[in-house]
């Protein structure tokens, strides 16, 4: 059996690491800024990614669900329709999530 106190200081090691991982973008963005590739990419990436999870869940969802496509295609137009509008992920994905389950949940 594993030792608490073993086992505490493997778990604060971890967390140490993955904050750290997680902040090292942030703290390079100075540095990075100044290859005009990263800034390209900066501009491109985050849509194209974007745009690959939606397709990705349109294609799975639309083969999970018996009562059509309509309810993926509706929350799709939406998180379109809101990020088109107000430029902010969180909300568009927040707003999509919350109509496509509420759909799969009425119906």
């Amino acid at each position: 059996m594993i030792d608490a106190r073993y086992a505490l200081e493997a778990i604060a090691v971890m967390a140490v690491i993955t904050v750290l991982l997680r902040a090292l973008p942030f703290l390079g963005t100075g540095w990075l800024r100044r290859f005009p590739l990263i800034v390209q990419l900066g501009g491109f990436l985050p849509p194209a990614i974007m745009t690959l999870l939606l397709v990705h869940t349109l294609r799975s969802g639309m083969a999970d669900n018996p009562g059509g496509a309509w309810q993926e295609l509706a929350a799709a137009a939406l998180a379109i329709g809101l990020q088109w509008r107000l430029r902010q992920p969180l909300v568009s994905i927040l707003g999509a999530t919350a109509l496509y389950m509420a759909f799969r949940n009425m119906l």
